[in-house]
């Protein structure tokens, strides 16, 4: 719980905040309390704000001092933040010290040494250089010790507390190698326009039409395009289509699109009925390189009607029944075997309408986009999966420390989020 007080909660507490003072600077409290009368003289009041107490955290506080070294320490750093993120990242401090100190958990001096090696190293510094480029732009070395301390205590403290809980089995491990692709890498935001192309002259017409957009690539005139000439659902969005791991996109859209730049159009796509054109609108990286899947599984279930009414019904139906693809063998039991396709085909070998479509969903979702039969018959498109090569040769030890990691992380996060709300927190 956090309470805000005024003047007088703060002339109340002046003592127990100089008392801390002390600590923090070594100074005798005798000679903190002498100053007191001095605290009127302007110079005087305003040396001492820098260690007044900006938060309470049960009977531990926070320092002004220690705010503005921590915003500082993050400057310096290149990963600069807010007065109250700051603020809250240090009251979050105290909460995982006063947990490690319940039961006398502390790192060694050896540690904190190390901690501070490895943190130079990676700007290919030695710890003297880290710690005088600090020094340098106002950070003293208490403030770096405080800061890696904290963290090297709070890892192993979450270590030992919950490693029970974080557990990896080896069919989790499974699972993981052969449901989920990489999650890094290259993303890109795209908009789509599908334009018809049933016919020779069909095509000729959407060919031109496509050129003539093309010439005009702003963002708000593509939108505006796919509203008024889309044949693809997507257009009720303006054709906008959510983020794709550029490894995830068929091998023609790929290649059309990694050479664009935020804005541009790419060149025509062919669906077999269609054509498609796509704008980049945005593009973004992660650390991890995304290989292009090798191989997708999917299912197709084929329902009588395209894209009318009841056979929209159908399928939202469907929809409601199905978590995986297994489960439309129950959907389909009793019909023809036609009406159901469940294929594993290498990513060049999927036609490219479905190829596009599958690009846009994840495991287990679905896609009422396609039609078959001149528009008579509805696709009901589920992803299954997608294998990656990379990650079949993948180390099942790396799997395992990142699920490891991963949980350990989210069981911290619960038990510093239930001490948060359990302590009593004062904000000045």
């Amino acid at each position: 719980m956090t309470r805000k007080f005024g003047a007088k909660f703060l002339a109340a507490t002046v003592t127990r905040a100089l008392t801390i003072t002390a600590n923090i600077t070594g100074r005798p409290l005798r000679a903190m309390m002498l100053t007191l009368p001095l605290l009127a003289q302007p110079g005087l009041a305003a040396a001492q704000n820098m260690f007044a107490p900006v938060a309470y955290v049960n009977d531990k506080v926070v320092t002004r001092y220690e705010l503005d070294q921590r915003m500082q320490l993050l400057s310096t750093l290149g990963g600069g933040t807010s007065r109250q993120a700051a603020l809250d990242a240090l009251i979050e401090d105290r909460l995982k010290m006063e947990a490690a100190d319940r039961i006398g958990f502390a790192i060694t001096d050896e540690q904190i040494a190390q901690g501070i090696a490895e943190f130079a190293s990676r700007g290919n510094l030695q710890p003297e250089q880290f710690l005088s480029l600090m020094a340098r732009n106002g950070v003293s070395a208490q403030t770096v010790r405080d800061f890696l301390s904290v963290g090297l205590t709070w890892r192993d403290y979450v270590r030992g507390r919950f490693a029970s809980k974080a557990q990896v089995s080896e069919s989790e491990i499974d699972r993981a190698l052969q449901e989920n692709g990489p999650s890094g890498g290259l993303r890109v935001l795209l908009s789509e326009l599908f334009l018809p192309a049933r016919t020779p002259e069909e095509a000729a017409q959407s060919e031109a039409l496509a050129k003539q957009i093309a010439a005009n690539p702003s963002v708000a005139a593509f939108a505006a395009a796919a509203t008024k000439y889309s044949v693809a659902p997507s257009r009720d969005k303006a054709g906008r289509m959510d983020w794709s791991a550029i490894g995830d996109l068929p091998p023609p859209l790929r290649a059309a699109v990694i050479g664009l730049k935020p804005g541009e159009i790419s060149t025509p796509l062919s669906t077999g009925n269609a054509i498609g054109i796509f704008q980049l609108r945005s593009v973004a990286e992660t650390d991890t390189p995304t290989p292009p899947a090798d191989a997708i599984e999917y299912a197709a279930y084929y329902i009588a009607g395209g894209h009318s009414e009841a056979a929209m019904k159908r399928a939202a139906e469907v929809e409601a029944q199905v978590d995986t693809c297994d489960d439309l063998y129950g959907i389909a039991k009793g019909e023809p075997e036609s009406v159901l396709q469940i294929d594993t085909l290498p990513v060049g070998q999927i036609p490219n309408d479905v190829a596009l479509e599958l690009a846009k969903l994840d495991p287990g979702e679905v896609s009422t986009a396609l039609t078959r039969a001149d528009g008579q018959t509805l696709v009901f498109l589920m992803m299954c999966g997608r294998s990656y090569a990379a990650k079949a040769d993948a180390d099942r030890d790396q799997i395992r420390n990142q699920l490891q990691s991963a949980r350990l992380s989210a069981l911290a996060d619960s038990f510093l989020a239930e001490m948060r709300a359990d302590a009593t927190i004062v904000i000045p």
